[in-house]
């Protein structure tokens, strides 16, 4: 059951990880830490002045999805170099609250905040048949993340009749050049005549800066899952999927209308899936704009690998190891492009700086969110300006 009201953004009782100050970079959050035993499902986004935000879901009590679970925020001011103390953002007393997925409002310079919730003692499997009822919310913040309203759902909006399981992101939204916030997210669909499930990647969209949402087209194939949207530099939207039926690769779609419709449905068989949750982004500001593409390449939940496209997604000749061992969800934004020596080379090629934030450890792949800073330059050359902890 949803709550009648959503009462307070912040639960009162709400730990706060004691760290008073800034941070330096590396490890954002280790489990065990801050009042909370696990952190995880990282997302990030740019102000409009250019901070970094950093969100998870703090788990109280267990790595597990149920239970209560918060969503916490840190902030860094100068390239995800140090970072303010965690803030809590949404906690309400016997939820799970999760699935941030932050996207920022040119136009206003807001960031809107969209998530999920359910009660603490249901499942993903009770949810999924249908005896609790998951939630859809948007908060968002007109200072840069320091504060922020009172959360709004939007289920009847963007959820189909006869749905069950659903979700944001996990992973950052985006806004088209045509001012449109686009959002990926996921959804189970129940069979009531034969209980059987089939799971599906889909998106939402507001053309009105956040004020209203609506559903938009998705990937109708059974096992498409948590996903992520780019935008490409010919506005073309790419929609890139894990793969829940366990086939080992990505799926993929285009939409030449914003996110309506899609075609051109297929696995990649390049782009390896555990399965996992994944990430990608859309460079900007150099000659040629590549797409760069991250996740645990395997074996399994491990070997963080970075790809690049310079074919809007038809391609990805160009990979490297970010983080050998073992890894989880991720995600990634671009905080500038510069002139400087690459780490690879010294010819002063332009690059961008990117920051990737993943969950990582050496027992569990879950154990902390790290961060890890990386460039790209218009031939697809990653670089790695420090490594992760």
């Amino acid at each position: 059951m949803t709550p009648e009201s959503p009462g307070p953004a912040v639960d009162s009782d709400a730990p706060v990880a004691p760290d008073g100050g800034d941070v330096a970079a590396g490890a954002l959050w280790t489990g065990g830490t801050g009042g909370y035993a696990t952190y995880r499902i990282p997302a990030l986004v740019s102000t409009a002045d250019g901070t970094v935000l950093a969100f998870c879901e703090g788990r109280r009590t267990g790595r597990g999805d149920s239970g209560q679970i918060d969503l916490l925020l840190r902030r860094s001011s100068d390239g995800g170099r140090t970072w303010s103390a965690t803030q809590v953002v949404v906690s309400w007393p016997g939820f799970t609250v999760g699935n941030p997925t932050p996207v920022l409002v040119r136009e206003t310079g807001d960031v809107v905040l969209l998530f999920c919730s359910n009660p603490a003692e249901a499942h993903e499997s009770t949810i999924r048949k249908g005896l609790y009822k998951r939630a859809v919310w948007t908060v968002s913040s007109a200072d840069g993340g320091l504060t922020w309203g009172t959360p709004v759902e939007i289920t009847s909006q963007v959820m189909g009749d006869d749905w069950t399981w659903y979700a944001t992101g996990p992973c950052h939204a985006i806004q088209l050049r045509s001012g449109r916030l686009l959002v990926p997210c996921n959804h189970r669909h129940l069979d009531t005549e034969t209980v059987t499930l089939s799971r599906h990647a889909h998106v939402i969209y507001s053309d009105d800066l956040g004020a209203s949402w609506h559903l938009g087209g998705g990937i109708d194939v059974e096992g498409a899952n948590e996903s992520v949207v780019v935008e490409t530099r010919t506005g073309t939207v790419y929609l890139n999927s894990r793969d829940q039926h366990g086939r080992g690769h990505r799926f993929t779609a285009r939409s030449d209308d914003g996110g309506l419709t899609f075609r051109d449905i297929s696995i990649d068989e390049t782009l390896t899936d555990p399965p996992c949750q994944a990430t990608a982004l859309a460079v900007t500001g150099l000659s040629v704009e590549p797409l760069m593409f991250v996740n645990p390449a395997g074996p399994g939940r491990s070997m963080l690998t970075a790809r690049v496209s310079l074919d809007e997604g038809h391609s990805w000749p160009v990979s490297r190891l970010i983080h050998p061992g073992l890894a989880a969800y991720s995600d990634l934004m671009q905080v500038d492009v510069e002139t400087r020596p690459s780490p690879d080379s010294d010819d002063g090629e332009p690059s961008a700086t990117l920051l990737a934030l993943f969950e990582t450890g050496e027992g569990d792949d879950c154990e902390r969110l790290s961060l890890i800073r990386l460039t790209v330059d218009s031939t697809g050359r990653i670089g790695i300006l420090d490594p992760a902890l």
